[in-house]
Parts: C-alpha cells; sequence; structure tokens
C-alpha cells in the first residue's frame, strides 16, 4: 500500500502535464510545428516500433548503457570500498572523480572519438566514465555507515579480509549501492544518447541528430517517449530489488 502511494504523486503530476500538453497543442495555444499533439507524436512512436527500426534503436543504446554500468559498477564498487576503508585514497581520488563529473560528455566525446574510434567502445567507455561516479560514493557511504559492532563481532566469529568483504559488508551496503548503480544507469542512458549524437552508433542518439536535422518534430516526441518509458521502467525495476534488498537486511 506505502509503495503505491509513493507512485501516485509522480503518476498525477505526470497526467497534469499530459493535459497541459493536449491542451496547448489541441487548442493551438502553441504551433504544432513546435509541438505536436500527444496523439500524433504516439501514433509516430507506435508507427515506428511496428516497422521495428525504433526497437533495434533502442536495443543499441540499452546495451550500450547497460555495458557502461557494469563496467562501471566493476570499477566503481571496488574503488568505493577503497575511499571508505582508507583517509588517504580518499583524499587523493575524490576530486578526481569529483571532475570526471564536472566536465561535459560533449567536451570528452571527441577525445574519445580520436582514442578508440567511432562506434560501441568509445560510447561504452563514455557511459562508463558517468556512471562510476555515482556507484563508487554510494558504495564508500554504505561501508562507512555499516554498525562497527556488526563488524566486530564478525572478526570475533572469524571472518576476515575477502569473507568479510563478501559475506557482511557488501550485504549490508547492498541497498546503498544498488541505490547508487539505480541513478548510474539513467546517467548511462544519457551518456549512450550522448555519444551515438557526437561519435556515431545505431543507436536512438543517432535517430534523435537525423530527426533533429530534418525538423522532425513529432519524430523527436516520439524517440523521447520511447526513451522516457524505457528509463522509468528500469528505474522501476532497480528500485524493487533495492528495496527487496532493504527488505532483506532489516
Amino acid at each position: 500500500m506505502g509503495f503505491r502511494r509513493g507512485w501516485l504523486p509522480p503518476l498525477e503530476f505526470g497526467l497534469a502535464l499530459l493535459a497541459l500538453w493536449w491542451a496547448s497543442s489541441t487548442f493551438a495555444l502553441v504551433d504544432q510545428h513546435f509541438l505536436p499533439t500527444p496523439q500524433s507524436a504516439v501514433s509516430r512512436l507506435l508507427s515506428g516500433l511496428q516497422s521495428g527500426y525504433l526497437w533495434r534503436a533502442l536495443l543499441v543504446t540499452l546495451k550500450e548503457a547497460v555495458a557502461g554500468c557494469v563496467i562501471a559498477a566493476a570499477i566503481g564498487i571496488p574503488l568505493g570500498y577503497a575511499i571508505a576503508k582508507s583517509r588517504v585514497f580518499s583524499r587523493i581520488s575524490q576530486p578526481y572523480l569529483a571532475a570526471s563529473q564536472a566536465i561535459p560528455a560533449v567536451a570528452i566525446a571527441p577525445l574519445l572519438t580520436i582514442w578508440i574510434g567511432h562506434g560501441l567502445a568509445s560510447v561504452v567507455v563514455l557511459c562508463t566514465i558517468m556512471v562510476i561516479f555515482p556507484i563508487a560514493v554510494s558504495t564508500s557511504v554504505g561501508v562507512r555507515q555499516i554498525d562497527p559492532e556488526i563488524i566486530g563481532a564478525a572478526r570475533l566469529d572469524g571472518a576476515a579480509g575477502l569473507t568479510l568483504i563478501r559475506r557482511i559488508e557488501v550485504p549490508l551496503a547492498a541497498p546503498t549501492i544498488l541505490s547508487g548503480i539505480r541513478t548510474g544507469f539513467t546517467l548511462s542512458i544519457t551518456g549512450a544518447i550522448v555519444g551515438e549524437m557526437v561519435m556515431g552508433g545505431e543507436g536512438l542518439g543517432l535517430l534523435l541528430g537525423t530527426a533533429q536535422q530534418s525538423s522532425d518534430v513529432k519524430g523527436l516526441f516520439a524517440i523521447i517517449i520511447l526513451l522516457a518509458i524505457s528509463a522509468v521502467s528500469i528505474y522501476g525495476m532497480l528500485l524493487l530489488v533495492e528495496r527487496r534488498a532493504n527488505y532483506l537486511i532489516s
């Protein structure tokens, strides 16, 4: 019941925005050349899905985003653990992690194109760079929040080294780590779109660039709607996993 109440406010807000969009475009408050009606945008979306080209582009973008997020997790979780355990390493690494987020993706993308080339690999690297920071920070926060008494009791029971990390610290920090991954994945989708627009590819970023060049506003809205639905769906699934992890350790 609480979960449903949690989703009610954003649903109501979304419906209000949809109603405002419909009224503005249907009653010509805004020229439909700039703001198409929801019906026409959804019609274009369904047409693209039926023909298959939107499905193919979406799968490419999601593959890049997932790959970047997985690599970022493989790097960011150990990095965050090291930050939580070592003050010296924390002081050394955190300014550089913060700097990686301060530099816009569109500024990094041309360099990656020169170093790696166009296509999948460079887009995945861009996604990874964008996602490492939130995962590393969430991991360090989660590990630091573990009750020292729990760690002490585990050590008295003989847990140490990798056993302590694998069986005690990581499970207890899992909800916070998953929160970072959830946030990171949305950034990874952004990185994939920006990467495809700047470095080339076969995903939704390429379609967005093509629609922009041809002033295809309906096509732009159709792609944006598809991206929003996909991102919200995956975000919701990750949120369910995070809540399940919270339930298991509570």
